[in-house]
């Protein structure tokens, strides 16, 4: 078997973690909270946008160019027991641990990064 076959069997028997995480300006306290069915994998893509200035949060972006990558913390706050979860569900099941953070600490206006999000009637 070729390397890469292996290295594509290793990441299907061991998928990355996956949960709820926060970036945490220090300086302000303003957070960021997101999910991610790949942790590890989210946190490089999130500092490599925020690096080439092109980060979807507009303010969160501001503040890194302000005050620089050191900064900033990256926190995992709650990951998911895959073996608990059929596969098919861990991707709904990630988006509610990230409501009930999203419900818990409020990272709206000036305490967080977030978006509200638009209830529906």
């Amino acid at each position: 078997m070729d390397r890469r076959k292996e290295l594509k069997l290793a990441y299907k028997h061991n998928p990355p973690p996956m949960g709820v995480y926060r970036i945490r300006n220090i300086v302000n306290g303003k957070i960021l909270i997101g999910s991610s069915l790949n942790l590890p994998g989210n946190f490089n893509s999130c500092r490599f946008q925020l690096e080439l200035r092109c980060h979807r949060s507009k303010a969160l972006q501001e503040d890194w160019n302000l005050h620089g990558p050191d900064a900033f913390t990256f926190d995992i706050l709650e990951t998911l027991n895959q073996e608990e979860i059929p596969k098919e569900e861990w991707r709904q099941a990630v988006t509610a641990l990230e409501d009930k953070w999203l419900n818990t600490l409020r990272p709206y206006g000036e305490s967080g990064y977030n978006k509200q999000k638009k209830k529906d009637d």
